[in-house]
């Protein structure tokens, strides 16, 4: 799987641009299933719906698919796996939209979604806030407010960063540079702190980033 891990979806063109190559073909002859479950936390069922309208401010379901499709990792449980499994192995992309990534984390797991994934050599993940935190190779309670059932969330261990988004963002007071290194300082491995112009991609192990913003790397 190809990840595209950003802060605040496909906000500029460079990042776009980056989304075509990793796909192989326009976004217009793609098509992408949209997880909204990280949203339900904080901003509720108004928030899920703003990243599925595409008026979320984080651009990812706006962009012009071939075709849309919605993947909600709660229902997930109730349903025979051979509903969804191979419509998920069939998309070209899966929209991982932003909220609270402990939340998130414990869906993608208790859905079965996060089984499926290293099954999907093609699929590019579109990550937003949330959506690319759960990549990292832990999770901790500093970017979220749910309290896991079990204490504790695993999370997907897909890439060997963490990440600290929105950087200097004017609207979160808690996100600025200060915040990054305090954050990093708790980390047992490499992070980066992106702003919402910039972000990482993962393709084949190698690490790299787009940007017409600022980063930081940890290390």
């Amino acid at each position: 799987m190809k990840l595209l891990l950003t802060s605040a979806g496909i906000k500029n063109t460079s990042i776009a641009n980056t989304l075509v190559e990793m796909l192989g073909k326009p976004i217009a002859e793609a098509s992408a299933l949209v997880i909204p479950t990280a949203a339900y936390p904080a901003g509720g069922p108004a928030a899920a719906w703003r990243i599925v309208s595409g008026r979320a401010m984080t651009p990812l379901c706006e962009i012009g698919w071939k075709s849309l499709g919605l993947l909600e990792l709660t229902a997930l449980p109730s349903i025979d796996a051979a509903q969804w499994i191979p419509i998920v192995r069939e998309t070209d992309a899966l929209l991982v939209g932003g909220g609270d990534p402990l939340y998130l984390a414990h869906w993608l797991w208790q859905s079965g979604a996060a089984d499926v994934l290293p099954s999907l050599q093609h699929t590019v993940w579109v990550g937003v806030s949330a959506g690319s935190l759960v990549a990292a190779p832990h999770l901790g309670q500093v970017m979220s407010d749910w309290q896991p059932p079990t204490g504790s969330v695993q999370a997907l261990g897909l890439v060997d960063f963490s990440i600290f988004p929105h950087l200097d963002h004017p609207n979160m007071p808690g996100f600025t540079l200060a915040d990054a290194e305090r954050w990093a300082a708790a980390l047992d491995g490499p992070g980066y702190a992106i702003d919402d112009q910039t972000a990482i991609t993962v393709i084949d192990g190698e690490v790299a980033v787009v940007s017409e913003g600022h980063w930081k790397l940890f290390d």
